[in-house]
């Protein structure tokens, strides 16, 4: 790992300037702050989001302020104190999380299950990505009545849940599933597309003309929305050729913990008479790199007498499968994306205190995987909870270190994934 000398400011290798050595940064500190670094830019989303909607949080603003300085060079060279913050970390993403859910509960209402069609209508379309639900609220208000219909894409999925959105008749449904298809599906969706946070692709000629960013996204060469006045936006969907009609699956969101605490009674009863085993959360970001249909294997293998709690875009690779049901509880509980992580935290806590006993003693097994800054600043808060048991993958981190991954293991039991086969007997034990 490289450093930098700030006295002879030279970049240097392992534990600093081997001129001054002045540095004394081992790699473990060194991988910690990067950990904050990418935790403090998770927790830095959330709070944009709940700030656009007029929400705001001190103590998460003055930790932002802390962690940030903690990771000048020469600062700090306490590994212990650094794991302390990165677990403070975890605290103040739950803080942020709880600010921004109740954000969208005051502005959007409170989401309830909802089944969403993923074909596509006859007429004008514009597909949405990202996660600003605001930027989304605005643009359905200037095409209300013009004949234009709204799409959601990969992390907007969640928008059908809440009430105030199921308003808009033009909101049609999801069109395509994680972002890292984003490239290709464009490429086939004839209308517009607008993208109003992370994560956008650069796009390919074919689409760029047609792609429109909004707030704090931006790609040089396409259109950005100024002030959410989505004129250009709509002038130019004017001048592309119909969608077609065309059917296709329909998938079921909105399952804020709000909806799921209310079949408290029915998944306590479920459990106790045996019809429920165990609770897989099997959730986190998805991406390109081989090894991730792990995933979507271990769903499909996950036995009829569990069920699967699901957020963020890795569960596009197995929403659309049919996993029925339990006595009317559904065996795929789909939370949302990253932006509803707070949700399956509260699940999590509910089932504890309906059981009487802590996380880590419940039927519950989280199987996650990781790629940006959101997800580090989750698994953060799950470590600042205390679960343990953690399997996450399908590689870990490039920027932990391998001691810093034995401090993990040893404090948290975290897991490295392997095959779904051995992962599934090893939690059921058999």
């Amino acid at each position: 790992m490289s450093m930098f000398c700030y006295q002879c400011e030279q970049t240097a290798k392992g534990t600093g300037c081997t001129i001054h050595g002045v540095c004394g940064k081992s790699e473990d500190i060194a991988s910690l702050q990067d950990t904050l670094l990418f935790g403090l830019k998770g927790i830095a989303a959330y709070a944009f989001h709940a700030r656009e909607l007029g929400a705001r949080d001190e103590q998460v603003d003055a930790f932002m302020h802390e962690g940030l300085f903690s990771t000048i060079t020469n600062v700090d060279f306490d590994l212990n104190r650094f794991v302390s913050l990165v677990l403070k970390c975890g605290e103040m993403n739950l803080r942020v999380m709880e600010l921004l859910n109740n954000a969208h509960v005051d502005k959007f209402g409170k989401p309830t299950p909802v089944e969403v069609e993923t074909g596509t209508k006859h007429g004008p379309g514009i597909v949405v990505t990202g996660h600003d639900l605001l930027d989304l609220y605005e643009l359905l208000k200037q095409t209300e009545g013009k004949g234009i219909n709204i799409y959601t894409h990969s992390e907007m999925l969640p928008a059908h849940g809440y009430p105030e959105f199921r308003k808009f008749k033009h909101l049609v449904g999801n069109y395509g599933g994680a972002w890292q298809e984003q490239k290709k599906e464009f490429d086939e969706f004839p209308g517009a597309m607008l993208a109003t946070t992370n994560c956008v692709l650069i796009p390919k000629d074919s689409y760029r003309d047609r792609l429109f960013t909004v707030g704090i996204t931006g790609v040089e060469g396409v259109k950005h929305i100024q002030g959410r006045n989505f004129a250009p936006l709509l002038e130019m969907v004017k001048k592309l050729p119909p969608l077609k009609e065309q059917p296709g699956k329909k998938i079921t969101t909105g399952f804020h913990y709000t909806a799921v605490l209310g079949l408290a009674d029915k998944i306590i009863a479920a459990v106790k008479a045996g019809k429920i085993r165990r609770f897989f959360l099997i959730g986190g970001c998805d991406g390109a790199k081989p090894g991730r249909n792990y995933y979507a294997q271990f769903a499909e293998m996950v036995p009829k007498d569990c069920v699967i709690i699901t957020v963020a875009c890795g569960k596009y690779r197995f929403n659309k499968l049919d996993f029925g049901s339990i006595d009317g509880i559904p065996r795929l509980i789909d939370v949302g994306q990253c932006n509803d992580a707070y949700s399956a935290v509260r699940i999590a806590l509910a089932l504890s205190k309906a059981f009487n006993c802590g996380v880590n003693e419940l039927p519950l097994s989280f199987v996650l995987s990781w790629f940006e800054q959101k997800a580090v600043a989750i698994l953060l808060t799950l470590f600042y909870l205390g679960v343990k048991g953690i399997r996450i993958g399908p590689t870990p981190p490039a920027f932990i270190t391998s001691g810093v991954f034995g401090v993990l293991q040893q404090a948290f039991d975290l897991k490295l994934i392997t095959t779904p086969e051995v992962d599934l007997k090893a939690i059921l034990g058999k």
